[in-house]
């Protein structure tokens, strides 16, 4: 029996609105995936580009971090050191009656020096004061050379460390030109220092010889023609007899150590008793006394010895 075409005609339009509704559904659906993985991958790029792009903006925060930790460390590092060597052993006169100037020895002051003597004396010497020490208080000493003849400058240096002035010497040597032989020397640090300038001039003609106060050379001179005297005394315990030992084999040859019965670390200067040292049995007058004997002595054998050698064909 063929079937009623009225009934087949009402199921059709449902039918139909059916499969509509499926592929309304599907389409519905495909649009909702293609706009999820759209989002995904925008999404995705937005996280890559974030995540390359993150770095760049941590970086120069972490750069301003560390310069800035630096430039604190440094200052503070400064401020230490400011403070270290602002606590500095004083010039015992504190009326530096001893920087007094008079017809039989004049004292002539620069701009970071004081020089004792005749400014045309024939032989100089430049000193170099010990560390944390202030320049002047070594003016007993520079008198007592002067007093012999000699033009005895001791000189100034920043924040009382001779490290920071090591060629000091240069403007001594050329602020008194009539001088025609300079020695160079100090006093712990300073002589040490002195000896390093040494080394470093000791093909200058008009630089004779070193003189190291409880102190000792870490600068080889043992090729060098420089005379070299050492003087200490035998109750300093600040100086390392075992460096000082060590340094002689970097000492020119004709170099003479001096010891000084009773002497110490702080009596080669007038500035008091220094921590560490020890107790000596003699006064600082003389202790400064021996001392400029033997540099005397010294200079005079040196300067006796070059003249007898023979001269060059």
């Amino acid at each position: 029996m063929e079937a009623n075409p009225k009934r087949r005609t009402r199921r059709e339009p449902a039918i139909i609105r059916g499969m509509e509704r499926n592929e309304n559904n599907f389409e519905g659906r495909k649009a909702v995936a293609e706009s999820s993985a759209s989002d995904a991958a925008g999404n995705a790029a937005a996280a890559s580009t974030t995540g390359a792009a993150a770095p760049r903006r941590r970086w120069p925060r972490r750069v301003a971090i560390v310069l800035v930790a630096l430039v604190v460390a440094a200052v503070l590092a400064v401020a230490a050191f400011l403070v270290y060597a602002s606590d500095y052993y004083r010039d015992a006169d504190a009326g530096h009656e001893n920087l007094a100037s008079t017809a039989q020895l004049p004292v002539e002051q620069g701009a970071h020096y004081v020089a004792f003597g005749d400014p045309a004396a024939e032989t100089g010497l430049v000193f170099y004061p010990g560390a944390k020490v202030e320049y002047t208080a070594y003016a007993p000493l520079m008198r007592d050379l002067a007093e012999r003849g000699y033009l005895a400058v001791v000189v100034e240096m920043p924040f009382n460390f001779a490290f920071f002035g090591i060629d000091a010497a240069d403007e001594v040597r050329a602020a008194f030109p009539q001088v025609s032989e300079w020695w160079v020397g100090g006093h712990s640090l300073g002589g040490s220092m002195a000896a390093h300038y040494a080394a470093d001039h000791a093909e200058d003609g008009a630089l004779a010889g070193l003189v190291l106060l409880g102190a000792y050379t870490a600068s080889d001179l043992s090729a060098s023609d420089l005379g070299a005297l050492v003087v200490y005394g035998s109750e300093d315990q600040v100086l390392n007899r075992g460096k000082l030992a060590d340094s002689a084999a970097l000492m020119p040859e004709g170099a003479r150590t001096i010891e000084i019965v009773g002497g110490n670390h702080a009596g080669f200067g007038a500035y008091g008793p220094q921590e560490g040292d020890g107790t000596a049995t003699v006064s600082a007058e003389e202790q400064q006394g021996q001392t400029a004997d033997a540099i005397d002595a010294y200079v005079k054998a040196r300067r006796q010895a070059t003249a007898a050698l023979p001269e060059a064909a």
